[in-house]
């Protein structure tokens, strides 16, 4: 369930922020070797993309890659550490990171 939480008090312009707490999570688990990014999903699908496409987690150190936490109501990912965010769609697409240019 997405939960709303009041920052503030509304009647003097303080948001409401959505948060994910008790969502249903589209992503079970997220991993890295040394050349791909592997997403486990619930359904049972696994979606493995070169880590290359992804400049912040390719230069982020195994730490920071195991720290990730889910986003986007349960079907996003978010590495708070190197303040990455990459979608369930994104990933399915095959889409890599906005700019990035294979090797010639």
């Amino acid at each position: 369930m997405v939960r709303a939480r009041t920052i503030g008090h509304p009647a003097q312009g303080k948001a409401r922020r959505v948060t994910n707490e008790g969502a249903p999570r589209r992503v079970d688990e997220v991993r890295c070797d040394d050349h791909r990014l592997i997403v486990d999903l619930k359904d049972g699908r696994t979606i493995s993309v070169p880590l290359a496409w992804y400049p912040r987690l390719f230069d982020a150190t195994p730490q920071q890659r195991a720290h990730w936490e889910p986003c986007a109501a349960g079907y996003g990912i978010h590495w708070p550490d190197i303040d990455e965010h990459l979608s369930t769609e994104g990933l399915l697409r095959g889409a890599p990171a906005p700019g990035w240019k294979a090797a010639a």
